[in-house]
């Protein structure tokens, strides 16, 4: 049965919401789970949200630079105009990740309990099943309150397949009252795991098309300083190895004697920016890649629009919004297959999925600078892909698992 937004509203109240998740952005790293806050906004106007975002603990010593980065989250803040608590939680070296969800759960107890007391939600809302979703379903059966999972691409991509971490992500499933998963392809996994197929429902995120529209090639390329004449490569993200930036580097450098014209903007921040610098260097194309840094997310339809192209060559994916930002501000993708990019860019209209390799990659842009695309049919295809659309689906599983959980309490 399909509930509105209105339906929903009118019979049951707005629903109190526990968001649970690390992934949820805050003040000293405002770009991080960016599609968590999206999500939330989009159901805002329906639902009463606060938010326990979980971050692990380490002195405020500059040691290491990230380290020294989660010791200066607050303990408390408002972000976004969401209120959000940021316990503790211990991180045992040696043991990984094994301990994490455990930890977690130990470490948010108090502040969960006393959310509680302030404003007595009606469910737990977890993003990320392992660790965030373990913690999340012991929080639920201490409290006895129904809890609902988000898998999100590493947490069933890479995790599952760790041994002391796989049984761990069978009890969430198993104890979850409902999972989404943001690609189908997450789903099929989830169900070998051994979650039932009808527990799982696929929400996909979506894109705000008022935040990414087209602007003026000439104007965006203008206001961020970027030369007029050139063919523009984009690609966004977290410079890590997975995101595979290192295999454009390679492509630009074997396109340059055919495009001398060519550059590759590179936007975001990471661990692995040193070794691209390097290989910059050695290829000797420093006039041909910039990297560009992390950039305001609400500047980034800027960048999008200034470009010719956008490129994607990660290992591993789930949703990946960049690639629905840059489709509704008309880019063309060229991607590898990976995650939910086949769900997304699902015709040659749109884009083209190749292989992992910087010679495919370079075959692939030689290709699409010299074609002709039609980018109102790109933009077109992203509106299928909306947060409205999201947070109303959401609200369907939420009064789903209300709904429920008062029958089995009747009963």
């Amino acid at each position: 049965m399909t509930v509105s937004k209105n339906d929903l509203v009118r019979t049951s109240g707005r629903p109190r919401v526990l968001i649970y998740t690390t992934l949820f952005p805050n003040s000293v790293d405002p770009l991080q789970g960016n599609f968590v806050l999206e999500r939330m906004r989009h159901l805002q106007p329906f639902v009463d949200m606060s938010v326990v975002a979980p971050v692990p603990y380490f002195p405020r010593v500059r040691l290491n630079q990230r380290w020294y980065q989660f010791a200066s989250v607050p303990r408390s803040e408002t972000f976004a105009g969401f209120n959000v608590d940021h316990p503790r939680y211990v991180v045992f070296p040696k043991l990984g990740m094994t301990t994490h969800g455990v930890s977690m759960f130990a470490g948010s107890l108090r502040r969960v309990c006393a959310r509680l007391r302030a404003s007595d939600y009606d469910l737990i809302d977890a993003h990320y099943v392992y660790p965030d979703g373990l913690a999340a379903t012991l929080l639920g059966a201490v409290l006895n309150k129904p809890v609902i999972v988000s898998a999100r691409g590493t947490d069933i991509n890479v995790f599952s397949g760790l041994r002391m971490i796989r049984p761990m992500i069978q009890h969430v499933l198993s104890r979850a009252d409902a999972v989404i998963a943001v690609t189908q392809a997450l789903k099929s996994m989830m169900v070998a795991l051994g979650c039932p197929s009808g527990k799982i429902s696929v929400i996909q995120n979506g894109v705000d098309s008022l935040k990414f529209m087209p602007i003026s090639r000439k104007s965006a390329r203008r206001e961020l300083g970027l030369p007029n004449r050139q063919r523009i490569l984009l690609g966004v993200g977290r410079l890590l190895e997975p995101k595979g930036f290192q295999i454009l580097i390679e492509a630009v450098g074997r396109l340059r004697s055919r495009h001398p014209d060519i550059m590759l903007l590179v936007v975001g921040e990471g661990p692995y920016r040193t070794a691209l610098e390097r290989q910059i260097r050695d290829l000797g194309i420093c006039n041909n890649v910039k990297l560009a840094g992390a950039q305001p997310h609400e500047q980034l339809a800027l960048w999008y629009s200034a470009a010719d192209l956008f490129c994607m060559a990660s290992s591993r994916e789930g949703c990946p919004n960049v690639v629905l930002e840059a489709m509704a501000c008309g880019l063309p993708i060229i991607a590898t297959p990976v995650g939910g990019v086949p769900e997304i860019v699902v015709s040659p209209s749109v884009g083209k999925l190749i292989d992992r390799t910087p010679e495919a990659f370079e075959q692939a842009i030689d290709e699409s600078l010299s074609r002709q695309w039609n980018y109102a049919a790109i933009i077109a295809h992203s509106r299928a892909y909306s947060w409205p659309t999201v947070a109303s689906e959401i609200l369907n599983i939420y009064s789903e698992v209300l709904t429920r959980r008062n029958s089995q309490r009747s009963s």
